[in-house]
């Protein structure tokens, strides 16, 4: 049954908008609702496939995708998507099949140049493909390209030769040689070939190493039973580690213009530090990750070390480089390096669980085993607030820190041992969390509230301490501000390091007005939860500082640390956005730039959101206007332009500010070079725009040409006359006849009724 035309439209609408302003999560849901009306209509497919990739879920992609090669067998895009994303998944057979597709789909619609794209891409992944080393040279052999032909012909010779087919092989250069009789190297392969003598396998073009990693890693993870089980913790983090590692290799290499424009932002963003690496050190960094992916699946764990630690060196500070780095060290005899490597992890979510108990093993084996007991119960702790209810993780966290300080007090040296036992037949099994579920399921809860799973295995004196906690609430919430201080001071005679107790303490200062006194104290219990590594309590700390004290720029700095240490650069940039509001607001323009500065070299980090980098540059761009430093706003609007080139509102701004210049020339450049943007995307937006921009700019000339140039290429002759004689009358009024001479061909040239009239002016112009 057909769907309702009027949902569907207004869905894909909503969508587009939604991509337009990069918010792909509304977009995805948009386009779901437009298919639901339509499943197979294709353009909404494509969109929604498109958004699917943005959001990075990659199997979402492919399935859509495979939808629209299902709904549009002819063409070849859908085709092109499906292996670049079977690449991305390490799935380099439906790679190759895919790439192979749509080449000879591209080739069908004589878009050669798409189809030598998809046949290498094919070669990348497999060197000795006949197919594809067929049909590239004979393309390049149709295409007049004679070196690159013969070149493949000699590589396809060779994988026939090794294949055991010597005959066919001569058969291959013989015609190759046809091509340049003078070509040394096939008189080499020829040589060779009738000498019984073997060709040397075709290589493997340089670069692209990302599928081939990816497929590494992913062949390394494969589950080697039926029963499809989740690993232990260190190697659950060990395989999110690789995944990024080879998923940098894709994002680092990608040549696109998002990458050259975020070369260009040094131009705005002055004394801020580099934004991005210099491209030998990229190189470095892409060849020796590389290699310590293909090390590891290989098992030569040695030469993996030394990748990694050369990748380090080359600047690629990345926590899953530290974290593989930190594991592989820990193998081996140099285990105190293992430590500071994982030191820099275990503040990122996901490696946190498996730094802990890393360190913790290393800690035992140096035989500190208080130091130890206390990584294992962080682990411990980690892990149960892990598999908690959301609404309980809070409280669950806060029952393990009189545990935790009490067992810093412990000195048996059995107790932590058998405490490290313990947890490490807890934690380090298959479906680890299932088994803590288990556990909790079988434990008593305190008033509804589950108790933490620490209780199972140590027994430390604390409950009086929570009890003391409760009457300190208790007195507060009747009012009793200084009994309740009273209370928490004598609690802390024999808990003093218990970080709650101390927050509690920082409240009840709040509510006795003593706002500063509280900010002190808590941003001293910030700093402590910081240094433990406890990277989740420190932030909810400086969040609470910021909350009393929004132009605090030390404790928003600390919590920008503390969120990008963690792996939440996205709300760390949005940190930034909230300072430079408030400099905004209060008419600080210069330190809101700042801000948005700072901002902005965060936003180029590779973990961030790519839509920040865009909304930053906007507001600068907003700021500059208002400063009237239009030259400055015309050097981020370019930037703009790169990102978002169909943006038609950063192109006005940029004609109009370089009109504003007296930069005419400049002006005419970027309107011509956004109408051959139009052209080959959205080619009825060109004749709206022109007549918004001449509405606002009357009187420049170079609009209305264009403008009577696009009217008359639409059919629109009677309309194109008008604005020619527009401007013809503005060139008049400046005494330039020979320009004015010039716009009555052009008005002749459209065969005029009034012909005879525009003669006589030009036999007039030209006595």
């Amino acid at each position: 049954m057909a769907g309702n035309e009027d949902i569907f439209q207004k869905s894909m609408n909503e969508g587009h908008s939604a991509a337009w302003d990069q918010n792909w999560e509304l977009a995805a849901k948009a386009y779901r609702i437009a298919l639901a009306e339509f499943p197979d209509n294709a353009k909404a497919l494509n969109s929604l496939a498109l958004a699917q990739y943005q959001l990075q879920h990659y199997d979402e992609a492919l399935k859509t995708y495979i939808h629209v090669a299902r709904v549009s067998p002819e063409d070849p895009i859908p085709f092109e998507k499906i292996s670049q994303i079977n690449e991305r998944l390490g799935n380099l057979n439906d790679a190759m099949q895919a790439a192979m597709h749509a080449a000879e789909l591209f080739l069908k619609a004589r878009e050669v140049e798409k189809a030598v794209q998809n046949w290498l891409s094919v070669i990348q992944l497999n060197p000795e493909n006949i197919q594809a080393r067929s049909r590239l040279a004979l393309i390049h052999e149709k295409t007049g390209q004679t070196r690159q032909a013969i070149a493949e012909y000699i590589a396809l010779a060779s994988i026939l030769q090794n294949g055991g087919n010597p005959q066919r092989a001569l058969e291959v250069l013989q015609h190759a040689a046809g091509l340049d009789p003078e070509s040394m190297e096939m008189h080499q392969a020829l040589g060779l070939v009738k000498a019984g003598k073997i060709l040397p396998k075709p290589m493997r073009p340089k670069g692209g190493t990302g599928p081939l990693r990816m497929a590494a890693v992913k062949e390394l993870e494969a589950p080697k039973e039926e029963v499809q089980e989740s690993p232990d913790p260190i190697s659950e983090a060990r395989q999110k580690a690789l995944k990024v590692l080879a998923d940098v290799l894709f994002d680092m290499a990608d040549e696109s213009n998002e990458a050259v424009a975020r070369r260009g932002l040094a131009a705005i963003v002055k004394n801020t530090g580099q934004l991005n690496l210099q491209q030998a050190e990229q190189t470095r960094i892409l060849l020796h990750l590389s290699q310590a992916i293909d090390a590891q699946t290989k098992e030569n764990d040695t030469a993996a070390i030394d990748e990694l630690n050369h990748a380090i060196e080359a600047g690629f500070n990345h926590p899953a480089a530290y974290y593989d780095l930190g594991l592989l060290v820990s193998k081996t005899d140099g285990q105190e390096g293992a430590l500071r490597s994982l030191q820099y992890c275990i503040k990122h979510n996901d490696y946190a669980l498996a730094a802990r108990l890393l360190s913790g093993r290393i800690l035992l084996n140096f035989g500190r085993g208080k130091e130890a007991s206390i990584e294992y119960l962080e682990a411990l702790k980690i892990a149960d607030v892990a598999v908690a209810a959301p609404e309980q993780a809070d409280v669950l966290q806060q029952l393990y820190e009189p545990l935790v300080e009490s067992l810093g007090r412990e000195n048996d040296e059995k107790a932590q041992s058998k405490l490290c036992e313990n947890v490490e037949q807890i934690l380090m099994r298959v479906n680890w969390r299932q088994h803590l579920l288990r556990m909790r399921d079988e434990m008593p809860k305190s008033e509804g509230q589950s108790l933490p799973l620490a209780e199972v295995i140590i027994q430390a004196q604390s409950s009086h301490v929570i009890e003391a906690m409760n009457r300190v609430n208790d007195l507060a919430r009747a009012n009793y501000l200084r009994s309740a201080m009273d209370e928490a001071f004598n609690t802390m005679l024999y808990a003093p390091t218990y970080l709650p107790l101390h927050i509690l303490i920082g409240e009840l200062l709040i509510r006795e007005g003593r706002t500063q006194d509280a900010m002190t104290k808590f941003t001293t219990v910030a700093n402590a939860y910081s240094v433990r590594g406890e990277g989740a309590q420190a932030i909810n700390i400086f969040k609470r500082i910021i909350q009393l004290s929004p132009m605090d720029l030390a404790s928003r700095t600390r919590l920008i640390e503390q969120l990008t240490a963690r792996g939440q650069v996205d709300e760390a940039i949005g940190e930034y956005m909230d300072l430079a509001d408030i400099y905004y607001r209060l008419a600080e323009l210069d330190m809101a730039r700042k801000a948005y500065t700072t901002a902005l070299r965060l936003a180029q980090q590779p973990s961030a959101n790519r839509d920040w980098s865009i909304k930053i540059l906007q507001r600068m761009a907003d700021i500059d206007m208002q400063r009237l430093d239009w030259r400055q706003a015309i050097r981020v609007y370019e930037q703009i332009r790169t990102l978002r080139p169909d943006d038609s509102s950063v192109r006005e701004s940029l004609i109009e500010l370089n009109i504003r210049l007296a930069q005419v020339p400049q002006a005419q450049a970027e309107l011509e070079s956004f109408i051959a943007y139009l052209e080959g995307n959205n080619h009825d937006e060109i004749i709206p725009f022109l007549q918004k921009l001449l509405d606002e700019h009357p009187e420049q000339v170079m609009i209305r040409r264009h403008l009577a140039q696009e009217l008359y290429k639409s059919g629109q002759t009677a309309e194109a006359i008008i604005q020619l004689d527009a401007v013809g009358d503005k060139l008049m009024e400046v005494g330039d006849k020979a320009g004015v001479a010039e716009v009555v061909n052009q008005i002749l040239a459209m065969n005029p009724p009034n012909a005879e009239e525009y003669r006589t002016l030009l036999t007039q112009l030209q006595n």
